[in-house]
C-alpha cells in the first residue's frame, strides 16, 4: 500500500526521501514523487513506475531543499499515470495520502460550484485543492489543513507540505498508520518504522483522530477531539542489514531460508530453554475459561488461522470459528459469553482485520492478536499481543512470516490442550521436543532448492494447477495456490482432496499439473485414492510426501518430492517450504517481479 515519507532536515533532502522510499517498496506501488521546499518554493517531481525512474528524473531535473515529502503509489481511484502520482499540488500545498477519501465525490462536486477546476482522477487531489482554497480565502497553513481535514470521511495519512514554510510539516492518521521520528534539530514523518530506521531509531506511533504539526525542534500532537495528546516514544531496533537482501537475487529467496533462525527465536520465546510450559506475555491467557474462539484475517494469515482450527479443535477439543476480516463485522456474527477473539495480521496494520477487531471489542471476553510489529494499531488495541518475530518480510508473499505465525499458533494450541486437561504432562514433552527439533527439519527441506527448482521450471509451462491436500494439507493447498498465483501469475487453485469428484475433476487432462501434498498420515491412503483418479485421467501428478509415501503411491507420478520425516503436529510448517520454492522458482522461470508482483500491497491498509 502507499507510502508516505516527510523530513524536515539539516541536509539536502531529495536523495534521503528517495532512500526512505526505497524502504517502502515492500508496501507495492507503481508510481513515485516527491516534492520539497527550497527558498520558500515549492516543487515536485513524479514518475510512473519503478523508484529507478524517479531518480533517474532527479539526476536531469534536481530538486533542492532541506524539507520534503515522499511517496509511493498503489493506484486505487484513477490509474498509474504521471498526473495521478503523488505528491498532489494545488497553488502552495502539496499533499500525500495513503487511504481512501469516502467523500471525495461530494467534495469534488463542492470544489466545482466554487469554480475549481481537476487535473486528476484522484481522490487526494480533493485534499490539496480545498486546502489551498482555504488558504486563499485567508487561512493560515495549519488552519487551512484542519478545515480541511474536518471534511474527510474514510481512511487516510496525510503529510502536507507548504510554499514558503521550510519548518512545517503538518500531518494527520485516520485509519491508515503514520508515525514520527525524532533525529537531533530533524524531524521525520513516516508510514511506517522500516522507511524512518536509517534516520531515527527515536518513534511517536499517531494513534486514530491524531494530528500534529511538525518543526525541526517541536511537534504538537492533537488528538481526533482537538485536545493536546502525549503519545509515547519508543526507542526501536530495526537492523538495517533486514532489508538487505544479502547475496539473494530476491527479497523472498532470503526470507525463505531465514525460516530456520527466526522459527528458532519464535520457539525460543514461547518455550525458553527448559522449559515445557508455552509462556504467554502479561497475564496471558486461561483455556478453561475459554468457550469458543473466534480467528479472524486476510490472505496468508486466514489460512495459518485455517490451519490453526485443526490444531484447537483437534488437540484441545475447542470450537473454532474462522472468518476472512473483510466479511467478518458485516456479517454481524452474534459473539457470546466465553468467546475469545484472535486476529492475525503480519503488518499489525490490515485495514479490515483492524476494523473487524474493532467490531469484536466489547462483545468478545479477550481480544488476542499475532503480528509481526508489536507497535502496530492492531496490537495496541489488543489485550494480549502474541509477536511471531519473524523480523522485517520485505517481499509481497509472505513466506517467515507465514511459518511463525503457524508456529506460535501451535504453541498457543498446546497451551490450551494443557489447560483444557487434553495433554498430558509426557504428551507435552515429546511436542516440545518436536518443535525444537523443527529449525533443523526445516534446513533438510531447503536442502530439496535444486529438486523443487527443476520440477518448478516444468510446472511453469502449464496455465492452470491443482493443489489438493485433506486434514491440515488442505489448509496447506490453499497457500501452496496462492503463493503460485501471487508471483507467477499462475492461475491455481486448490481443493479438499475429497471434493475432487464434486467438480474439480472436470479439469483434469494431460496438461493439468495437479500438486498433492500427502505426508504418509492418518489420511494419506484416502489422498492416494483420490490421486489415482488424477492419474486415471491422465493428471501430471507432483507428489509431495516422505519416504514412506513416495515408497508407497509414487507409481506413474510426474514428479515426486520428497521431503524429511517429522511428527505430524508439525507437518504443516514444514510442507510450507516446498509450496513456498515450487512457487518462487516457477515465478523466476517466468521472469514475473518475484518480490513486486502486479497490483499487489504488502500492506494492505485500505479496505
Amino acid at each position: 500500500m502507499c507510502g508516505i515519507i516527510g523530513v524536515l532536515g539539516t541536509h539536502e533532502v531529495a536523495p534521503i526521501l528517495v532512500e526512505a522510499l526505497k524502504r517502502l517498496e515492500y508496501r507495492g506501488y507503481d508510481s513515485a514523487g516527491i516534492a520539497t521546499v527550497n527558498n520558500g518554493q515549492l516543487d515536485r517531481r513524479r514518475a510512473v513506475g519503478k523508484l529507478v525512474n524517479l531518480s533517474d528524473l532527479l539526476v536531469h531535473e534536481p530538486l533542492a531543499g532541506k524539507s520534503g515529502i515522499g511517496h509511493t503509489r498503489w493506484a486505487t481511484h484513477g490509474a498509474p499515470t504521471l498526473d495521478n502520482a503523488h505528491p498532489h499540488r494545488a497553488g502552495g500545498v502539496a499533499v500525500v495520502h495513503n487511504g481512501i477519501i469516502e467523500n471525495f465525490r461530494e467534495l469534488r462536486a463542492e470544489l466545482g460550484d466554487l469554480g475549481i477546476s481537476f487535473q486528476t482522477e484522484t481522490d487526494t487531489e480533493t485534499i490539496a485543492l480545498m486546502t489551498e482554497h482555504h488558504m486563499r480565502n485567508g487561512a493560515g497553513p495549519i488552519e487551512a489543513a484542519n478545515k480541511t481535514l474536518e471534511k474527510l470521511t474514510g481512511a487516510f495519512a496525510l503529510a502536507f507540505l507548504f510554499d514558503g514554510e521550510q519548518d512545517l510539516i503538518v500531518a494527520a492518521r485516520k485509519g491508515s498508520p503514520l508515525a514520527i521520528g525524532h533525529g537531533n534539530g530533524e524531524m521525520y514523518v513516516g508510514s511506517d518504522a522500516i522507511a524512518l530506521a536509517p534516520l531515527t531509531d527515536r518513534i511517536t506511533y499517531l494513534e486514530e483522530g491524531d494530528r500534529v504539526v511538525i518543526t525541526r525542534t517541536s511537534f504538537e500532537i492533537r488528538d481526533a477531539n482537538g485536545a493536546l495528546a502525549n503519545r509515547a516514544m519508543r526507542q526501536i531496533e530495526i537492523d538495517s542489514a533486514a532489508t538487505d537482501k544479502a547475496g539473494h537475487k530476491h527479497f523472498m529467496a532470503k526470507e525463505i531460508v531465514e525460516q530456520p533462525s527466526v522459527l528458532t527465536r519464535a520457539i525460543e520465546h514461547y518455550l525458553p530453554t527448559g522449559e515445557t510450559a508455552v509462556q504467554l506475555p502479561g497475564e496471558g491467557l486461561d483455556f478453561t475459561k475459554v468457550d469458543r474462539l473466534t480467528m479472524v484475517a486476510c490472505g496468508t494469515a486466514y489460512l495459518a488461522c485455517m490451519t490453526a482450527k485443526y490444531w484447537f479443535e483437534q488437540i484441545a477439543r475447542l470450537p473454532v470459528e474462522i472468518d476472512v476480516a473483510s466479511e467478518y463485522r458485516y456479517r454481524e456474527p452474534p459473539v457470546t459469553p466465553g468467546t475469545v477473539a484472535l486476529f492475525v495480521s503480519q503488518s499489525g496494520e490490515t485495514a479490515d482485520t483492524l476494523a473487524a477487531l474493532r467490531y469484536a471489542q466489547g462483545k468478545a471476553d479477550k481480544i488476542v492478536s499475532v503480528v509481526n510489529v508489536p507497535e502496530s494499531s492492531i496490537a495496541r488495541e489488543s489485550d494480549l499481543v502474541l509477536p511471531i518475530l519473524a523480523g522485517v518480510e520485505v517481499g509481497v508473499a509472505s513466506t517467515k512470516a507465514f511459518t511463525c505465525q503457524l508456529s506460535v499458533l501451535l504453541m498457543l494450541a498446546l497451551k490450551a490442550g494443557v489447560d483444557r486437561g487434553h495433554i498430558s504432562a509426557d504428551e507435552m514433552t515429546d511436542h516440545v521436543a518436536a518443535l525444537r527439533g523443527l529449525p533443523s527439519v526445516i534446513n533438510a527441506a531447503l536442502d530439496l532448492d535444486q529438486e523443487i527448482q527443476r520440477t518448478a521450471l516444468a510446472i511453469s509451462e502449464a496455465r492452470d494447477v491443482l493443489f489438493l491436500g485433506r486434514g491440515k494439507m488442505y489448509p496447506l493447498a490453499h497457500e501452496a495456490a496462492l503463493k503460485l498465483k501471487e508471483i507467477s501469475y499462475i492461475h491455481a487453485e486448490a481443493y479438499a482432496s475429497g471434493e475432487l469428484k464434486h467438480g474439480p475433476i472436470a479439469l483434469i487432462d494431460k496438461h493439468m499439473p495437479v500438486v498433492v501434498l500427502a505426508p504418509r498420515d492418518a489420511l494419506f491412503d484416502k489422498t492416494v485414492s483420490n490421486m489415482q483418479e488424477v492419474l486415471a485421467r491422465k493428471g501430471k501428478v507432483v507428489l509431495i510426501s516422505d519416504k514412506a509415501g513416495i515408497d508407497a503411491a509414487s507409481e506413474g507420478v510426474w514428479k515426486t518430492i520428497q521431503m524429511p520425516d517429522i511428527a505430524d503436529l508439525l507437518t504443516p510448517i514444514l510442507y510450507a517450504i516446498p509450496a513456498q520454492l515450487l512457487a518462487y522458482h516457477t515465478a523466476v522461470a517466468k521472469g514475473t517481479d518475484v518480490d513486486q508482483p502486479r497490483n499487489l500491497a504488502k500492506s494492505v491498509t485500505v479496505e
